[in-house]
């Protein structure tokens, strides 16, 4: 009986690429094929990080290429290409130029790994999905934005802080668009159990909402080159690894909606279930008039991007 390795691709490997390969083969998912533009940085990179295996005693293969040939038959493909923010820059302003570049690197999906569930990380997030699923011709289940993950992980490290616990025993996440318009859903948080509204002043919890929404900029202001890339990262791989080993995870990740929440052909954070289909199945919830103001007015903003994508030639 032959067993084959499980194979992902990243592609882009700047700081989240090969910090996604990283994470990657320390966890031991699979062969790890790292894709640049830019082949020595990728071959190098790739390199660096097998030679790590010896000390971190992992068996995954990492390679570094420039060329869409060697992501044949990958079962993941992360996307994590495209320019970074820069302080005072909104994620929409990377629209036009991302664009192309998602657009781009979707064609050599398609040609080279047609069965693979393609993970999108470039920004604007929920409009390079868009692009993605639009150029990919891939079904819903397997396009999927990372965003819910991040932007709940950066809640639930606040909240574990603030509270003086162990993050492994916070419950949260968030829902809508990734960036300003993201829905925080603290009535949803519980530490060990015990609901956050319980343990903590509402003022503490709204300035946690907040620090939460604006998360990714407080990093690219303190950087002032480059943006976060360790918790991106991290996060785009607990959703791989949950597809891969078809954990049914139930994780924050930007679908395209089919009529769920009232919306259709938009990619919004929602709750999904990721196993070895992809998205297998977006988990619905009632929301109260505040939620489901916030989900409306991240669907618009969404909307706006995508519109503007419509006049762009990408």
């Amino acid at each position: 009986m032959t067993h084959k390795r499980k194979k992902i691709a990243v592609i882009g490997a700047g700081f989240v690429g090969s910090t996604c390969a990283h994470w990657a083969a320390a966890k031991e998912l699979g062969d790890v094929v790292l894709l640049d533009i830019n082949e020595g940085a990728a071959k190098g990179r790739a390199l660096d990080l097998y030679q790590a295996s010896a000390v971190e005693m992992f068996d995954s293969k990492i390679t570094g290429t420039a060329d869409y040939k060697d992501i044949a038959d990958s079962d993941i493909v992360i996307v994590t290409a495209g320019l970074p923010r820069k302080p005072g820059m909104s994620r929409d302003d990377l629209l036009s130029t991302n664009a192309k570049i998602v657009k781009a690197c979707c064609l050599g999906i398609k040609q080279y790994a047609p069965n693979s569930v393609v993970i999108i990380v470039s920004n604007p997030l929920d409009a390079m999905a868009f692009v993605a699923k639009q150029t990919l011709g891939f079904p819903r289940e397997r396009v999927i934005g990372m965003a819910g993950v991040l932007d709940g992980a950066r809640f639930r490290t606040f909240v574990a802080e603030a509270t003086g616990s162990s993050v492994k025993d916070v419950q949260g996440f968030t829902l809508g668009g990734h960036g300003d318009t993201m829905v925080p859903m603290p009535r949803y948080c519980f530490v060990g159990g015990v609901p956050l509204s319980e343990l903590l002043p509402q003022a503490k919890i709204d300035e946690i909402v907040q620090r939460a929404v604006t998360g990714g900029a407080e990093i690219v202001k303190l950087l002032q080159t480059g943006s976060a890339y360790y918790a991106p990262s991290a996060s785009a791989v607990q959703m791989a690894e949950s597809i891969l080993k078809d954990e049914k995870r139930i994780l924050p990740c930007a679908v395209e909606l089919n009529g769920e929440y009232g919306m259709k052909g938009l990619f919004i954070g929602v709750l999904a279930r990721l196993g070895g289909k992809g998205m297998e199945q977006v988990m619905e919830m009632k929301l109260n008039d505040t939620e489901r103001a916030g989900l409306e007015k991240s669907a618009g903003a969404v909307r706006e991007l995508v519109e503007a994508l419509g006049k762009l030639q990408y």
